[in-house]
């Protein structure tokens, strides 16, 4: 266990395109001894992630945007300020209701930060990534998330769910 500090200053960090998304991985579960990690992700309208279970904590905290979130048979909205934490095990998705969200996710125990970079190319630019962005294959992705426990059981909430 590293008995140094370790931070991360604005806009920096291990930028990465996941899935048409950013993720800037702030704090990597190496600093903390495994205990935690923690992501910024900047999603664009409508990003919805399957929903999924995994072996982490996933806390979120919105800094900026508006997700709508399933946790369980519990829905609710987060808006910039709001924080919420999902157990480990529950089936969770959220959606993105504004044009762009910066929503940082904290893994507990780390975790989440490896699935990201197995299922990323590094970010050229801090920005959301251009469209024809490689993307793993729906295989690959599927081999992915099993190698890091991520079990999808449902689809992603559309726009109009």
């Amino acid at each position: 266990m590293s008995e140094a500090a370790t931070w991360s200053g604005s806009g920096e960090g291990e930028h990465l395109w996941f899935l048409g998304t950013l993720a800037t991985i702030k704090v990597p579960g190496e600093a903390s001894d495994g205990r935690f990690a923690l992501i910024e992700f900047l999603f664009p309208r409508h990003a919805s992630p399957p929903l999924h279970t995994h072996p982490q904590d996933e806390s979120y905290i919105v800094q900026e945007g508006r997700l709508t979130v399933q946790a369980g048979e519990q829905r609710f909205e987060l808006v910039p300020g709001a924080a919420a934490v999902v157990p480990m095990g529950v089936a969770h998705t959220f959606r993105v209701d504004s044009d762009t969200a910066r929503v940082l996710v904290l893994s507990t125990p780390a975790g989440l930060e490896r699935l990201v970079r197995d299922g990323s190319v590094p970010a050229l630019t801090p920005t959301l990534p251009p469209g024809e962005t490689q993307r793993p294959s729906a295989e690959r992705l599927e081999a992915i998330f099993r190698a890091h426990g991520q079990v999808n059981v449902g689809p992603p909430l559309s726009p109009e769910d």
